[in-house]
């Protein structure tokens, strides 16, 4: 998987490479979906979500930047593979889950393979983690119609934010945001991508 999808793409920064190598992405998965766990695709992983292509996961880790100084923000637990991935890379993880099951479901096996830098949480992505904040980086890993300006609050001056964005499955784009160190935010489109869009909570 590594060495074809990815390393193939152009993606040489070793420490995610061995990040994508090191991490089980097969437990991730519904026991119906394993025998896929490697091809290039995203997969279904119920609930209507997916986890995505592991290429999609590798450039969007590298894009991000995560050092070990780093606390970084996930929106979107899902499955649990982005943080799992993220864990070797940052110094803490902490990531939002708004459907119960997958939150559940997550924080119960990232504990049980040890990542005890990563911390879960149930709760509306769209309103950060203000407890916590502010983030070295965030990583949004459902798409947004717009980039929720909460999330940018959150973002420390010198951070950077990857996240999908676009009110159509057909036209998301994958964006950078670099907030500089006097505030100021700087956005870019990297790639046209298709996440699952993000889901808004009811309060």
């Amino acid at each position: 998987m590594v060495r074809d999808q990815i390393q193939e793409r152009g993606i040489s920064n070793q420490a995610v490479l061995d990040a994508m190598r090191n991490t089980p992405r097969h437990l991730f998965m519904p026991e119906q979906q394993r025998d896929y766990a490697y091809d290039d695709t995203p997969l279904p992983i119920g609930y209507s979500q997916t986890i995505s292509q592991p290429f999609i996961v590798a450039f969007m880790t590298d894009l991000l930047g995560a050092e070990k100084t780093h606390r970084v923000l996930e929106i979107g637990t899902g499955s649990g593979y982005q943080a799992a991935v993220l864990s070797p890379l940052a110094g803490e993880v902490y990531t939002i889950e708004i459907v119960p099951e997958l939150a559940k479901r997550s924080q119960a096996l990232l504990k049980q393979l040890s990542y005890e830098n990563v911390t879960v949480r149930l709760g509306d992505g769209y309103k950060g983690w203000p407890e916590k904040a502010p983030f070295d980086r965030i990583i949004l890993t459902a798409a947004p119609p717009e980039l929720p300006q909460a999330l940018v609050d959150q973002l420390k001056p010198g951070g950077r934010l990857v996240a999908p964005v676009g009110s159509s499955s057909w036209s998301q784009e994958l964006i950078v945001v670099e907030k500089s160190k006097d505030g100021k935010v700087k956005k870019r489109s990297v790639l046209g991508v298709r996440f699952v869009p993000m889901v808004k909570g009811s309060q």
